[in-house]
């Protein structure tokens, strides 16, 4: 493996080791008591800074030295967390972030910045004795290189003999550890004794390769911690049982272990044939840095016989071959289509045979397609934890107080769709904190607490993702938007807009009601923006707003990029496909179930209410403005505007998976319309979009009554 490829995966891991640490701090913010949580965050900041220092990484080792030293302080109860010091550890992790983000990216970190939160750090650590320089040496390939001799460690007043009791499990092996490997890593620490216990160990007829009989007491006499100690082993802590004890009273009179060679005649091990078989790569302890683990470092590991142990092993690939084989089971889902169509139009007889065959074909796509895609699925998670760093940074901008929440980080969304929602997600929620939340003085005057509060929620719907972003603050000041739409040249001075066209005006192309350029809001460059990013995804922008009480965008996202299940219709005289997913139920109707409102107006009575209907056709023009109120198929669809909603469509033909292909990168947008697709027979068909079909509809800008006014209702 070479230089570059051991760094990248250093930072690959420092990903993880630093959304470990997002989440640590948020929940010390709710219990900074729990020492659970405050060992996991001390041990995400030490990991980084022990794989930093390895790679000569100097700047960011000096921060995390200092960060950790005052975690340290939380931890050992000399320091009390509040408010003040739970920002300043969060400013903390951000500045950390971005000293690995510049490391890896071999840039100049901001220094103003890190000085700042260096001298803050520095305040709660008080007259501290000088500690000598720690330094890393880089890690190097050249295996050959001369032994280097450390000095022996010094025997102060500090010096402790820890008596350990270490018993792998089968468990241990089978994930490619070495207890040897471990062995050094204490063996580092200081003066160690290794004694195994062969007690275990069965007669040959009976032993099993596959299980682990061998245990081992260890002696250590190191100036350590013993969080140290346990952090040696928090790679295999689920996997063996782990027994770490003080010795007081014992004097420091231990040889050093020998060479590395030799360890294994200290270490007792029987004949080869005898140990477990270990797989052909045992990586060091600390080679791949897992999530750290959240159990207390004084806590015994009493691993359950019941429960799979040890973390899941990972396989890291590139994206593009993921990408590659996304497209193959796209064309594959075609071809069963295709062989599907073609069987059908030679009119067999029936074979049943053929058909079960052809049946369990389709069912094996499917399931190449689903775990396929599932590689590609990712929470969305780290963007939401990215997004607490933003909150913080606007409140301190505008002066304000504000808090995050967070809803649903577990849902999964395509890689591709976090990757590039993160920049419209981030300007959506400075605005809310800049232009939706009100001052701490006016929040207190409207009966409000001072802090201010962001949620940010994720879910699956009708076959989308939901991302909402509300605020509780003041809401929309519609009539300041529409002066400043008029003020812009937006809208004609005498234009009546509704309320949904009012807010739309915030999308508008230099639009903004602030009135004062800042870091935050006033260049005129913003929610144009963030609705064109979204619509590059497929997706869509709303507002929802509620005087006094806040403002909620919510952002709608295919939930797949690639396939989707579907309705094969047929519109006029076109075949076309709608998702299955927004389809509620299909309805035959009845004429006495028909009403007509006014000229243009029809509902369905549904079980006591009435549902507005869309004649698919006539909105897309394919009808020549003819109405047909007595055919067709009506499809019960939920749309984001309006609610419940009946398609008339001509006809239901089939249901099939089938694979998205984009309309804009290869024609352009039509209204109505989201993407396309290849049918069996090789014809494209359009995959319609019921909410914007919705839209699109002339007449159905009212809510329908529960009842329709008698007045105005007759049978179709």
């Amino acid at each position: 493996m070479s230089m570059n490829s051991i760094r990248d995966t250093f930072f690959e891991e420092c990903e993880e080791l630093l959304e470990a640490l997002v989440e640590g701090l948020s929940a010390m913010e709710e219990n900074a008591e729990d020492m659970d949580v405050v060992n996991a965050v001390f041990r995400s900041v030490h990991s980084i800074k022990g794989g930093a220092g390895a790679f000569g990484l100097n700047r960011l080792v000096g921060f995390a030295h200092i960060f950790e030293t005052v975690m340290d302080k939380v931890r050992s109860q000399e320091i009390k967390v509040d408010e003040e010091l739970m920002l300043l550890f969060h400013r903390s992790g951000d500045q950390l972030a971005d000293l690995v983000e510049a490391a890896r990216d071999d840039r100049e970190p901001d220094a103003e910045s890190e000085a700042a939160i260096i001298k803050e750090l520095d305040a709660h650590l008080g007259d501290q004795p000088e500690e000598e320089d720690f330094d890393f040496a880089a890690v190097t390939l050249d295996f050959d290189a001369p032994q280097i001799d450390l000095p022996e460690a010094d025997a102060g007043p500090s010096l402790r003999r820890f008596n350990i009791r270490f018993k792998p499990t089968a468990a241990l092996y089978a994930n490619g550890h070495e207890p040897l490997l471990l062995f050094d890593a204490l063996a580092e620490l200081g003066t160690l004794s290794v004694k195994a216990d062969l007690s275990g160990v069965p007669d040959f007829d009976a032993f099993d390769p596959d299980s682990a009989v061998l245990d081992w007491t260890l002696a250590l006499d190191t100036s350590e911690d013993e969080t140290v100690l346990h952090e040696v082993f928090e790679f295999v802590d689920s996997l063996c049982d782990l027994e770490i004890s003080v010795d007081e009273a014992a004097l420091p009179d231990v040889e050093m272990l020998p060479e590395p060679q030799s360890m294994a005649e200290a270490h007792g091990t029987p004949d080869p044939a005898m140990a477990s078989p270990p797989p052909e790569t045992r990586p060091a302890p600390d080679a791949k840095m897992t999530e750290p683990s959240q159990k207390s470092a004084s806590k015994q590991v009493a691993p359950s016989r019941d429960e799979p142990r040890g973390p899941k092993p990972t396989l890291r690939v590139d994206l593009d071959r993921v990408d590659r084989l996304i497209n193959t089971v796209g064309e594959l889902i075609i071809n069963q289509a295709m062989i599907s169509q073609r069987i059908e139009e030679l009119e067999l007889p029936a074979v049943a045979h053929l058909t079960n065959e052809l049946e369990a074909y389709k069912l094996l796509a499917r399931d190449i397609q689903e775990g396929v895609m599932a590689i590609r699925a990712q929470p969305v998670k780290p963007l939401f934890q990215r997004m607490s760093r933003i909150v913080r940074e606007a409140s301190e901008a505008t002066g304000k107080k504000s808090k995050l929440i967070t809803v649903g980080d577990s849902t999964e969304v395509d890689k591709t769709v976090i990757e590039r929602l993160a920049d419209p997600l981030t300007h959506m929620v400075r605005n809310a904190v800049d232009h939706g939340l009100e001052s701490p003085e006016k929040r207190v005057e409207a009966g409000k607490e001072a802090i201010g509060t962001i949620r940010l929620s994720a879910s699956h719907r009708s076959g989308s993702v939901f991302i909402e972003i509300a605020d509780d603050g003041a809401g929309l000041n519609r009539p300041r938007i529409l002066e400043k739409g008029i003020e812009k040249g937006l809208v004609p001075p005498d234009t009546e807009l509704s309320d949904q066209e009012i807010d739309n005006l915030l999308f508008m192309p230099g639009f903004s009601t602030a009135s004062e350029v800042s870091n935050l809001s006033g260049r005129g460059v913003g929610m144009d923006v963030v609705k064109n990013a979204v619509a590059a995804l497929g997706g869509r922008v709303s507002i929802t707003t509620s005087p006094g009480s806040g403002t909620t965008f919510t952002i709608v996202l295919p939930l797949t990029l690639a396939v989707m299940d579907g309705f094969v219709i047929s519109i006029a005289d076109q075949t076309m496909v709608i998702p299955i997913a927004s389809i509620i139920e299909t309805i035959r109707p009845s004429r006495r179930d028909l009403h007509c409102i006014g000229t243009d107006g029809e509902v369905i009575s549904v079980r006591g209410s009435y549902v507005p209907i869309v004649d698919v056709a006539r909105n897309l023009g394919l009808s020549g403005g003819a109405r047909d109120i007595n055919g067709g198929v009506l499809l019960l669809v939920s749309t984001e505007g309006q609610g419940l909603t009946a398609l008339r469509v001509g006809a239901i033909h089939d249901q099939r998976q089938v694979v998205i292909k984009s309309l804009e990168s290869n024609y352009g947008a039509i209204p109505g319309v989201s993407a396309a697709t290849i049918l069996g027979d090789g014809k494209i068909a359009l995959i319609l979009d019921p909410d914007e079909l919705v839209k699109l509809h002339p007449g159905l800008h009212y809510s329908p009554p529960a009842s329709p006014p008698r007045m105005e209702l007759r049978h179709a």
